[in-house]
């Protein structure tokens, strides 16, 4: 690893450090290999799951497999690839955004109609697609985690939604599975969040219950201070009883919006039974007991990301320059505090802004992100520390993408699209002609473990 520290005297007299360590190149097979911000490292840290999606055509309803690598060989095994498949501006099933379960061999994704389907259902749509999981075997059996049930003459069958489930996040403890959600029967209320919860009753063929976390109204309809839209979602601590997410809020003029970070409460003894699946008449609304705390008044956005431990929460803000910036609060604080501990903290002061990708590292003491298409960490650790930030790759013309953290905090893995040859050694491309995107990872230098680079 090579290590340079830079002072750049960057706002609060902050220290810009280059530790550029090795990055290594996972896969190499021609076709895309996409990590998709989500939990794509298995427990153990040994494989990394990912979609083929923009490989042979457009967006996650043209992917054709799910599949995992293993990082010390290399070795690519398919564990779902539906068969058949449309291809094309019109898709299905549609396939992608996958994550390992974080107790079980088993991996979770976005599967969109099957062919049999597509007469009555029509072909992949944010409003058209499940939750499902098969086993990291190779087996291919799938299992549905939830149920969809669009009928318009009846309510909707209990436990089960009437539209499209997207990034299926795990809870740590595995109890629980966070989503976002569009609606098909009422088209015009905007996305919303939601979760899975296993349960015997569950509807027919799934393993789990669905329930909103947040009702919306019809959109245009809302009042001052009303959640119009939520996203951006993810579950913070371990247990899954508390979700962050970024809600489009009607400000107090009654014409302009801003979007601010949010969190919903769950706790363990929520009835998921008594949430309402609702009509075509009568959106969804969540179970009893339900609780929703506004964290900022001010502009968030991105997917935000919370601590392990429950403890803070990371996300993408405006500084006082203007640019995008990472910002943490404590998931008890709000930017009205009148305890200045509680009230959020700039932690991030790069000159062109953080990119995505935002991520915790396990301990809670360093973050990472995209920033100049390098990986970038930023310490966060209470201290002397608090801001520092380094890069780990080098400043170049790569387009980095998709950053994930392993779960020991070892090992950092990301897309970059680079020239990849077919098994004849002739350069191939996607279908709109560029590199196939390949999944590359570079070591955490942090010999004694305590989540903070070493130099």
């Amino acid at each position: 690893m090579h290590i340079r520290t830079i002072a750049l005297g960057l706002a609060g007299g902050l220290i810009v450090a280059a530790a550029h360590a090795q990055e290594r190149q996972i896969t190499f097979s021609a076709k895309n290999h996409m990590l998709d911000n989500n939990d794509n490292f298995s427990v153990d840290g040994r494989f990394l799951c990912y979609d083929t999606r923009e490989d042979i055509g457009p967006g996650i309803e043209n992917s054709q497999s799910i599949e995992m690598v293993e990082i010390a060989t290399g070795e690519e095994t398919v564990l779902y690839a539906p068969r058949p498949t449309i291809t094309g501006t019109q898709a299905a099933p549609g396939i992608g955004a996958v994550s390992f379960a974080p107790h079980e061999n088993t991996v979770a994704f976005i599967h969109g109609p099957p062919v049999d389907e597509v007469e009555n259902r029509g072909y992949y749509g944010k409003p058209n697609r499940n939750g499902a999981s098969v086993s990291a075997d190779g087996s291919q059996k799938l299992t549905w985690l939830d149920h969809r049930d669009v009928a318009d003459h009846r309510d909707t069958l209990p436990g089960a939604h009437r539209g499209g489930t997207h990034r299926h996040e795990y809870s740590l403890d595995g109890s629980r599975i966070g989503f976002t959600y569009d609606d098909h029967l009422l088209p015009n209320y905007d996305r919303t969040i939601g979760y899975l919860e296993p349960h015997p009753d569950a509807p027919e063929n799934a393993t789990h219950r669905f329930a909103l976390l947040v009702t919306v109204p019809r959109m245009g309809e809302s009042k001052p201070g009303e959640i119009e839209k939520a996203y951006g979602d993810s579950w913070v601590g371990r247990g899954g009883t508390m979700r962050a997410f970024i809600g489009k809020v009607r400000n107090d003029d009654g014409e302009t919006y801003t979007e601010s970070l949010f969190m919903v409460g769950v706790l363990k003894n929520v009835d998921i039974t008594t949430a309402d699946s609702g009509s075509s008449t009568r959106y969804p609304s969540p179970p009893a007991g339900v609780i929703i705390r506004r964290l900022t008044h001010t502009h968030a956005e991105g997917i935000v990301r919370g601590t392990p431990d429950g403890k803070r929460i990371a996300y993408y803000g405006n500084a006082p320059d203007g640019s995008r910036q990472i910002f943490v609060i404590p998931s008890t604080g709000s930017d009205r505090d009148p305890d200045e501990a509680k009230r959020p903290v700039q932690a991030t002061h790069f000159t062109q802004g953080a990119g995505p990708g935002l991520r915790w590292h396990p301990s809670g003491n360093t973050i990472a992100c995209i920033a100049d298409n390098q990986v970038a960490v930023t310490c966060v650790k209470p201290g002397p520390r608090f801001g520092e930030t380094q890069y780990l790759t080098p400043p170049d013309n790569a387009e980095r993408s998709q950053l994930v953290w392993s779960p020991n905090g070892t090992k950092l893995a990301f897309n970059k699209p680079v020239p990849t040859n077919d098994q004849d050694g002739n350069h191939v491309r996607t279908y709109d002609g560029n590199d196939y995107s390949q999944i590359f990872t570079i070591d955490f230098p942090d010999r004694d473990g305590d989540g903070l680079i070493d130099f």
